[in-house]
């Protein structure tokens, strides 16, 4: 396991789409176990592949109260609500804005087993989960924040 760069708004590669997870090996255990170490190294709510210059459609996502996610594949199958707040990201360091997202995410995505699942979350969660996929569609909460500024 290894701690990767993350990288910098600016970067082409966090502009573009990601490609499907089609090859459950050691390529990405390993992505995930050095995703996992380098989100809690950077004290974050979650991770997109793209962030650390990988195109694949893989998200991990760290919440003190419900726990560690990785999501492979992930699609979102419903929404309900909304909440609007402030949000940061590891690629856009030394800004925050405020951003509009559901208030309640049903997901369906695979494991790091192949296996499908479905999850759902709510509040804080579902902002990260949100987030954390738009970066495998190449964007950032920066194009839809209503109100960006430097921290």
């Amino acid at each position: 396991m290894a701690i990767r760069n993350i990288v910098q708004v600016g970067d082409d590669v966090l502009r573009q789409k990601c490609f499907p997870v089609e090859s459950f090996d050691e390529g990405l255990m390993r992505l995930l176990d050095d995703m996992k170490d380098t989100v809690k190294k950077e004290k974050g709510a979650g991770l997109a592949a793209p962030q650390v210059g990988v195109l694949r459609r893989v998200v991990v996502v760290d919440m003190e109260k419900e726990g560690y996610f990785e999501f492979i594949n992930p699609v979102i199958l419903a929404q309900k609500g909304e909440q609007t707040g402030w949000e940061g990201c590891l690629s856009v360091r030394g800004k925050s804005g405020i951003v509009s997202r559901p208030m309640k995410v049903k997901l369906a995505y695979q494991d790091r087993t192949g296996e499908k699942r479905i999850l759902q979350a709510k509040g804080f969660f579902a902002r990260a989960v949100c987030h954390e996929l738009d970066h495998l569609d190449g964007v950032l909460y920066i194009d839809k924040a209503t109100h960006v500024e430097k921290n």
